[in-house]
């Protein structure tokens, strides 16, 4: 993002603990000892309990891939929350209340993530107010569409934004939009702070210390995609690549990926956003007769999916990424994906919140980035309570502390709590560990890896662990 992450979402567990149910992966390690099976982020795009759970098995006639067997995708034990009505009261009150903004998208090709992004946001800010708000004061939120990068909808909303005060804006989705607005943001001297921005450019931008993230950069994406691909047996590899700063960063680290592993990419098409006709690419692609082929796009996927199966491309040969992990039922017809498979950052989304998002937003059907969402909400809330401030600056310096080495906690009123008796604190949240370094970037997250079923509908499949 970037992007998706699933009920898709990709779905985490509550407020997960490390641990979980979930194999360490090792970067430097070419290939998975595990692979695929069954089907952004944690289970499928229906609420659980709905739907079909079932993917079809992975395993085809001679010459096809054949996958590592479902581990059923089950999300990590939540940890404990805090009580809100116990919270201590606040020894600084300030006089300037914390007040956010968010750019996600309602408009556009990542459209489908905002539903699940804005609940998440709603959710934390729910949550801090619940617990008496930040230093004294109830906390706000005003939210703005991002667009994607065919308008100028993000720079509108960012100075509709900065006009207002805000100290931290949460978003873009899109690795693309945020780098049209971020030097605007950070140069305003207010945090940005993407819950789904995943390209690796961002680690070394010159941002001031203002630019975060709880989305992990694909380098650890695009290996585990392609350390997967291989462990299903394919030597070789095609890829139709939406030619931004996510599409052609998440094409390098597989390609590198798959190369250091002993396969070859035989072909690469781009298209550029804003492009609806995609046969060329496709045509491409079909005549190198690669084993696996990877679709990185956004819902650009819609129409680039019928056209490889109209060319007789067999769906469990192909992979999706966050950016198009999605739910596909009322798009395609019932079978068109069964099989292929999808990855996306972050660990499987626990049954409590989904609850929680449901009760924020009933028509949700996914919960990608939700859990990357709110988290934001509540680590830019605790680093204010940490500076003592709601300067965008001041929130920006606690940011890295209030995620790691402290006394472990879960949600905005078990941290605050221990904030205010004078505690280190270390928030583990619902998209993981957290941990940044001091580009902003997480430094351990999870992936995970979800299989398409009858009804176009990706169910989880297995996670994976990985570093930075």
């Amino acid at each position: 993002m970037t992007v998706t992450r699933n009920s898709m979402r990709p779905g985490i567990g509550e407020n997960a603990p490390r641990a979980a149910k979930i194999a360490a992966l090792s970067l430097g390690i070419a290939l998975f000892a595990s692979g695929c099976g069954g089907g952004g982020g944690g289970g499928s795009t229906a609420p659980e309990g709905e739907g079909d759970s079932s993917a079809p098995a992975t395993t085809a006639a001679a010459g096809a891939l054949s996958c590592p067997p479902s581990e059923g995708g089950e999300a990590a034990e939540a940890g404990e929350k805090g009580d809100p009505t116990a919270v201590p009261e606040t020894k600084t009150v300030t006089d300037t209340p914390l007040k956010f903004g968010s750019i996600l998208p309602t408009t556009g090709t990542l459209s489908f993530l905002g539903p699940p992004e804005i609940a998440g946001v709603n959710l934390g800010i729910k949550e801090v107010n619940d617990a008496g708000g930040v230093l004294g004061k109830p906390v706000e939120v005003i939210h703005r569409d991002s667009g994607d990068t065919t308008t100028d909808i993000a720079t509108q909303s960012v100075t509709d934004l900065l006009s207002q005060d805000v100290s931290g804006i949460i978003g873009a989705a899109s690795s693309g939009v945020s780098k049209t607005v971020i030097n605007q943001i950070t140069g305003a001297g207010v945090v940005q702070f993407s819950p789904a921005n995943t390209s690796p450019e961002f680690t070394d931008w010159d941002d001031k210390g203002l630019y975060w993230r709880t989305a992990p950069s694909d380098v650890l994406q695009g290996r585990t995609l392609g350390n997967y691909i291989m462990s299903c047996g394919a030597q070789t590899v095609g890829m139709i690549v939406l030619n931004d700063a996510y599409g052609t960063g998440l094409q390098a680290n597989i390609t590198e990926t798959v190369e250091g592993a002993g396969g070859q990419v035989v072909a690469a098409e781009l298209f550029n956003e804003g492009d609806s006709q995609f046969s060329s690419q496709v045509d491409a692609v079909v005549a190198a007769k690669p084993d696996a082929i990877v679709i990185i796009t956004f819902d650009q996927a819609k129409s680039i999916v019928p056209l490889l199966t109209g060319k007789g491309i067999d769906p469990t040969s192909m992979f999706m990424v966050d950016g198009n992990t999605t739910d596909y039922s009322k798009d395609l017809e019932p079978g068109t994906l069964a099989g292929a498979q999808g990855t996306i950052p972050g660990p499987f989304t626990g049954e409590a919140f989904q609850e929680s998002l449901l009760a924020i937003d009933p028509k949700l059907t996914s919960w990608s980035y939700a859990g990357e969402s709110y988290d934001a909400v509540n680590l830019m809330s605790l680093a204010a309570e940490a500076a003592g401030s709601t300067e965008g600056t001041a929130i920006a310096e606690q940011l890295e502390a209030v995620s790691k080495d402290g006394e472990k906690c879960f949600d905005f009123a078990g941290c605050v709590t221990l904030l205010r008796n004078g505690e280190d604190i270390d928030y583990d949240g619902i998209s993981g560990p957290v941990s940044f370094d001091e580009n902003g970037d997480p430094t351990e997250a999870a992936i995970g890896i979800y299989q398409y079923d009858e009804n176009n509908v990706p169910q989880p499949s297995r996670s994976e662990v990985g570093k930075l």
